[in-house]
């Protein structure tokens, strides 16, 4: 307990639990909802995200926000997840792998979730897509 009489214990998290967290928050992510919202997508990401894109492009956080909601018309299926991974790696980081498709368009991705200084919840803070040809 603080002076103040509140608890500073933080929640713990199991390696389990931090994984389903990290893939929750990314299929989240690849919601049209989310994806329309930028104040939701914005809950999900880490102040110091990145990404580069399967395009090639560097991404900041507040680029990203502000493209999001363009990146999809409402009347478009959503990609189809496949092979989704995930591994802690050091407390408070999970990485997670996966390929979407979209279309004829494939790509292999991967990003890093980090906790969130409150430890309550995990955010990504880095994203990688790339082109990938059929297996």
């Amino acid at each position: 307990m603080t002076g103040s009489g509140q608890s500073t214990a933080r929640r713990s998290w199991s390696p389990g639990e931090s994984v389903a967290a990290a893939v929750e928050g990314e299929l989240a992510l690849l919601t049209p909802g989310v994806r329309a919202d930028p104040a939701e997508a914005a809950r999900l990401l880490d102040p110091g995200f990145t990404e580069i894109g399967a395009s090639g492009t560097l991404w900041t956080r507040d680029a990203v926000l502000t493209a999001l909601p363009t990146f999809e018309d409402a009347d478009t299926p959503g990609a189809e997840i496949l092979e989704m991974t995930g591994t802690l790696l050091a407390p408070g980081w999970v990485q997670l792998r996966f390929v979407t498709v979209r279309g004829q368009h494939r790509a292999r991705r991967t990003s890093l979730w980090r906790l969130a200084e409150d430890g309550e919840r995990w955010r990504m803070y880095f994203h990688q897509g790339t082109p990938a040809a059929d297996d």
